[in-house]
């Protein structure tokens, strides 16, 4: 039987933030695989493991440590999360989606949702920044749309616009960064699918067809959450692997996770600047 997250739950979890931290976060950052090192430079930190949340799905895959950190960043406040959640590790769309919908709680007006993506545009390479312009919901389209099941009234609409996932403004804010630190951040479509295994090279000749540029295993079920409840996405992918579209590479999570030691310090510029523009 399927169970969906009530309001009354996403809440209470609210309610046991709200008493931990000073005051609401004007940005939520979301951290994709090894990407948590930004965490680490929050000022005037709180940290709230999220095992000491009752309710809040637990990260098991290696690079997504789990904690929930507010403070300060280029004098804005913040909340990073180290570490998501994903669908392949059993959980489901709705706990998925649920550190989106407490954000929203929260009074979180803008989110800035990042992954490692592996490349399917041949002409980008690991260790590339790319900015999200738009998405393919592969994982929705086949049935797992994190909005399935009972809307919930108080946050959006039972049918939500998709015509702009992604803040045009804050697109643009990303775009200037980039362009003043020289950062040469790329542009595309990410398409996300369910995992955990890596795409084989006839998938990826597809993902190309149909137009995505990157491609990764998160994202877009939060993104789709955020938009129902009308929060402001920024989307980010890094580059962690090269397209394997003829089947010559191998793919591996610890591939993804070095390519992160590249990619860290140029998101970091990237996020820094959005949050001291904007």
């Amino acid at each position: 039987m399927d169970t969906f997250v009530t309001l009354a739950q996403i809440d209470e979890i609210k309610d046991l933030i709200q008493r931990q931290i000073k005051e609401t976060p004007a940005y939520a950052i979301i951290l994709g695989s090894g990407l948590g090192f930004l965490a680490d430079a929050v000022e005037q930190a709180v940290i709230i493991p999220s095992t000491s949340i009752p309710g809040w799905p637990r990260s098991t895959v290696e690079g997504h440590s789990g904690k929930l950190v507010f403070g300060k960043l280029e004098g804005k406040p913040v909340m990073v999360m180290q570490g998501r959640i994903h669908y392949y590790e059993g959980y489901s769309m709705d706990q998925v989606t649920l550190p989106v919908r407490v954000m929203q709680r929260l009074g979180i007006q803008n989110l800035i949702v990042t992954n490692a993506a592996g490349a399917i545009n041949p002409d980008y390479v690991p260790g590339d920044l790319m900015l999200i312009t738009d998405h393919i919901n592969m994982i929705g389209m086949a049935g797992l749309n994190p909005l399935r099941g009972p809307n919930l009234d108080e946050l959006g609409p039972r049918f939500p616009d998709m015509s702009q996932p992604y803040d045009k403004p804050l697109a643009d804010v990303a775009r200037q960064v980039s362009r003043e630190q020289r950062l040469g951040m790329r542009e595309g479509v990410y398409v996300s699918l369910s995992g955990p295994s890596f795409e084989s090279p006839a998938d990826l000749r597809f993902l190309r067809v149909i137009g995505a540029d990157a491609v990764g295993m998160s994202t877009v079920p939060e993104v789709i959450v955020a938009r129902h409840g009308g929060t402001r996405v920024l989307g980010i992918s890094g580059i962690s692997n090269k397209a394997n579209l003829d089947g010559s590479n191998i793919t591996t999570h610890a591939e993804v996770l070095q390519a992160g030691q590249v990619i860290g310090p140029k998101l970091e510029k990237v996020i820094r600047g959005v949050l001291a523009i904007s």
